[in-house]
Formats: structure tokens, sequence, C-alpha cells
């Protein structure tokens, strides 16, 4: 296969980006079709290229004649019966993490993705930033021996929307955000998460609790080896977006992430300052486009994806538990929450 025609389901913020990384960035790879419910946000995407089709109902995207793959990034709510659609079309698949709101949901997709033969990669970007990989590369060289703590910490600058927020269609902030904390730690230290005692509360927008969710919560995670897990995920960083991560082994210790955007430092009477990097997009550009990237490849070459069904159920199932764990007030087994 010399070249990967992809369609794009769910034109929102993340819809929009993977398209113009399609059609502008990832070698092998052209962009055919996208898809949203308003259809002037589908129209207009599409007319910024050429020989690109909209569509408002992705089973019509589906029959696209060229379709051989195809981007989810709908609401999470609405990645089960997507993605089971595109599997029974047979087209590969890449689907925005979280999976799904349920492990039930998970397990159909992958059972529908596995009758059909089909690709299926998640979106765990971090996986593919230069300095996580570069940790996990370090890790499994021994260089910080065996990994026994690890700290990871994400910080939005604001809010989302109340209405993505809503954990009814986002899973709220621990299964949407911090789903990327769950799947470093497990990636990076090399072992399964057993048990897990979060707190959450709204601590900044009060009304968030309109919709049932909250705005800074905290996890402490208990490995099958012994090892010990921080997770955070805060919706009020004001001074830019703060991506973290600490692993410490018996013989030394990792850290990834950085605050500074620019490599500037200005430095006057008033003291050493400089910038901050301002969100997502300025932090994992490069990690986006290399995750379709792969995606990609794995189509063209017939392998296996580095961030395959069984790495989002195990980082779904982490999640789910912690939020059970902030609604009970007391730590929860992995293996309690069950499909």
């Amino acid at each position: 296969m010399s070249t990967l025609n992809i369609g794009v389901i769910g034109l929102g913020r993340m819809g929009q980006i993977y398209s113009k990384h399609v059609a502008q960035r990832i070698d092998h790879a052209r962009l055919v079709a996208v898809c949203d419910v308003a259809g002037d946000v589908a129209a207009t995407l599409a007319g910024q290229f050429t020989g690109v089709t909209a569509y408002t109902d992705y089973h019509d995207l589906l029959a696209h004649p060229d379709l051989q793959a195809v981007l989810v990034t709908t609401p999470t709510s609405t990645h089960a019966e997507v993605v089971m659609a595109a599997a029974q079309a047979g087209k590969a698949i890449f689907c925005e993490k979280p999976t799904a709101l349920t492990l039930a949901d998970t397990d159909r997709m992958v059972a529908g993705v596995n009758r059909a033969g089909v690709a299926f990669q998640i979106g765990f970007m971090r996986r593919f930033d230069r300095g996580f990989r570069a940790a996990k590369s370090q890790i499994d060289a021994g260089v910080i021996g065996e990994p026994v703590t690890i700290r990871s910490i994400s910080r939005d600058p604001f809010r989302t929307s109340l209405e993505y927020a809503d954990p009814a269609k986002s899973g709220g902030i621990i299964v949407d955000m911090g789903i990327h904390d769950a799947d470093v730690c497990r990636w990076l230290m090399g072992d399964e998460v057993e048990q897990v005692y979060a707190q959450g509360r709204v601590l900044v927008y009060p009304e968030l609790a309109q919709v049932g969710d909250v705005d800074n919560a905290m996890i402490l995670a208990n490995f099958s080896r012994g090892g010990l897990g921080f997770m955070e995920a805060s919706r009020n960083a004001r001074y830019g977006y703060d991506i973290q991560c600490e692993i410490v082994g018996t013989e030394g210790a990792l850290r990834v992430g950085y605050l500074q955007e620019t490599p500037l430092l200005i430095l006057t009477p008033a003291g050493v300052t400089h910038d901050v990097v301002p969100y997502f997009l300025e932090r994992f550009g490069p990690a986006y486009t290399a995750q379709i990237d792969d995606f990609v490849e794995c189509v063209r070459t017939d392998r296996s994806p580095h961030c395959g069904p069984t790495d989002a159920r195990a980082a779904l199932q982490i999640t789910l538990a912690a939020t059970q764990s902030q609604h009970l007030g007391r730590p929860v087994r992995v293996d309690e929450i069950q499909a």
C-alpha cells in the first residue's frame, strides 16, 4: 500500500488538528473525507483542501469508495458506535482516548475490531513525545535501575466547557484527562496498577458542580510489584500548560517536562523571567503528528500499533477505579471494575 486514504469523523478541536496533519504533514497519507454533524464545519474544513468530501453522517463517510482508514474524534460517549460501524465497514481505525466510558463498551469495540481483522490504535500521544520516549529508553536500558516510584502531573491553564466536563459525555476529569497519566505510569513503570485512592474537589470553578465534575483530582496508586505512584489532574494552572513526570529508580531518577516554550531568559534588575507553554498543542504538536504517522505506517506495513486496545483498556480501568474511589472515599482495587 503506497498511500492510505483517511477520513476524519468528528471535527471538534482534535478532529480539525488531525485533519490538517493528515492533509499537510503525514507522508503516505491522503485526506479524502471529513464528517461532522455540523454541516457548515465539515464543508468549511473540506474546502481548505483539494479532493476532500464533506459529510454530516459518518455512515455515508464510511461508504466513500476510496476510504481505507478513519480517525475517530467524536465525543467519548459516541466512540463505541462509530468504531463498531467503521470495523464492520472494514476500515482501519485510530480512536482518540478514552476508548469509551465503560469497560463493557471497550470490550464490545475490541471484539468488533477483532472480528473484522482491522487495525485499531488509541491516541496516547505522550508515548510519541521525545522526552517521554527518551525516558522509556533510559528505563529499559537500566540507567536508573528498577523503577520504584512515579509522579505524573497534568495541569491545564483553564477549565473546559461545562458541556465537555459532563462525565456523561467525557467521563469527567479523571477519565478524560487523568487517563494520560494512567497510561504513562503503566508504560514507564512496566507494571500494572493494582489499587488506587483518589480525591477530587471543586476548588476553583464552582460551576463544575452543576455537571458533577471537579477541577482538581489526586490519585495514589499501588503497583503489583510494590511500586508507588501519584497522579494529579488540574484545570487551574493559571500560569500555563504544565505536564511533568518523575520516575525514581533504585539507581537514579528521570524527569520529563518543561514550562518554558521559548529558549530565552530575560535578565533584568527586576529578576529573571521566561515565557510558558500556553496549551497542549504547543507542548505536544510533534507528538500528535508522530502518532498519526505511526498509525499510517502500522496500517501500510501490517504491524501492531504501539498503543493498542490492551493498553487502552488498562488505562481506562485505572481511571474508572479512581473515579469510583473519589466518589466512595476509599481505596478501590482496579479489578473491582469489571465489564
